[in-house]
């Protein structure tokens, strides 16, 4: 069983530190397949103390993070994945969708606060649009930056109808626009 693999990897990395990674590594792939996505985060961390900087482990890591749970951990170790693989699809992905939906919320947020107030104030008018333009000129850009990162390497029609719909809301209509022909033209190919 899964006790007694672990077992036999412990008491070889004991007998020999050198091998050490690479079967911390395994552990951790192993229960990753299992789905004990516990088992498997603590194992990828244990191999990033022997490679720090090693992409697929950082990205294997970051996918156990939000398995578990632990969206925010994720976020950083994407980020960390950016810093060594700039055009990483699944970082680029992740970080796009991730800050795509934050901004959602936020403005749906935002918005349903603002339709609370019965009648608003020149200053909280002024206040809600500064908010607003805020989301969209941070939150949303940050989050097309990733996927159009993404969408140069592998584009998909989700990723696509998810660049459209932050297009739309940037205003920036000759994009939006390129994107619908884009995927129009697409559908007509063989």
């Amino acid at each position: 069983g899964a006790d007694q693999t672990e077992m036999f990897y412990w008491t070889q990395v004991e007998k020999n530190s050198a091998v050490a990674p690479r079967l911390v590594n395994e552990l951790a792939t192993y229960y990753k397949r299992k789905r004990n996505y516990d088992k498997a985060y603590l194992f990828y961390r244990e191999f990033l103390q022997y490679h720090s900087d090693d992409v697929p482990a950082l990205v294997s890591c970051a996918e156990m993070e939000m398995m578990r749970g632990k969206e925010k951990d994720a976020v950083k170790t994407y980020e960390k994945v950016l810093i060594l693989d700039a055009n990483n699809l699944q970082a680029n992905i992740f970080l796009g969708n991730y800050f795509y939906l934050q901004a959602e919320r936020e403005k749906k947020k935002l918005e349903d606060d603002y339709k609370k107030i019965t009648s608003p104030t020149r200053m909280q008018y002024a206040s809600y649009e500064w908010e607003k333009n805020r989301i969209l000129d941070t939150d949303f850009r940050e989050a097309a930056s990733y996927l159009e990162k993404a969408d140069k390497q592998y584009t998909t029609p989700y990723l696509r109808k998810t660049l459209y719909s932050i297009y739309t809301r940037l205003a920036e209509i000759g994009k939006a626009e390129m994107i619908l022909n884009e995927s129009k033209s697409r559908k007509k190919s063989p």
